[in-house]
């Protein structure tokens, strides 16, 4: 059973007796999933941001934006127009498709992991997670891992406060530590 089909046929029903509410639209969902790459130990290498796109976009299943300096910084030689960053936003089944990716395959390959942090909400009920490399994804290829690099999840619900957003991705399967 794929992951959105177990949300729609059983986890709305039990996070609505959960939580309390008298109406199945109000159950919290996830609206989108955002992925943002930071590149700018790839200014002197034009080849290593090809290898990111590559990598990011078979963990993801669609090709990053780049998103580019809009202002030139001397400190750390920027640009103006300069590539410094990939983002890509899934919604829909490709997001169901990643998200249970990263639940079953992903989270559990993350050296010593202990759970993910409860505190890691941002009051408004969306969750960051963060990955110091890529390699945590079966797609990665071999040939890139002399050049790893890091980027950040975060997946966005519908739900206003961090406890029904916290109960929305128990009930989805995400490893929560105990306080």
């Amino acid at each position: 059973m794929t992951l959105k089909t177990l949300y729609k046929e059983k986890i709305v029903l039990d996070l609505q007796k959960a939580l309390g509410l008298k109406n199945q639209m109000a159950v919290p969902r996830i609206e989108k999933v955002v992925i943002n790459a930071g590149v700018g130990k790839t200014l002197k290498d034009p080849k290593l941001l090809e290898n990111i796109i590559e990598d990011l976009k078979k963990i993801t299943g669609q090709v990053p934006v780049k998103t580019l300096a809009k202002k030139s910084i001397a400190g750390f030689k920027i640009r103006q127009n300069q590539v410094v960053g990939l983002i890509t936003t899934l919604r829909g089944p490709r997001m169901y498709d990643f998200l249970e990716k990263l639940v079953k395959v992903a989270l559990p390959r993350v050296r010593d992991f202990k759970g993910l942090d409860p505190k890691s909400f941002d009051g408004r009920g969306n969750y960051s997670i963060g990955f110091r490399e890529q390699i945590v994804f079966p797609e990665t290829s071999r040939e890139h891992l002399e050049h790893t690099f890091g980027f950040e999840v975060n997946i966005q619900t519908n739900a206003h406060d961090d406890k029904k957003a916290l109960a929305l991705l128990k009930s989805l399967g995400f490893p929560f530590r105990e306080e």
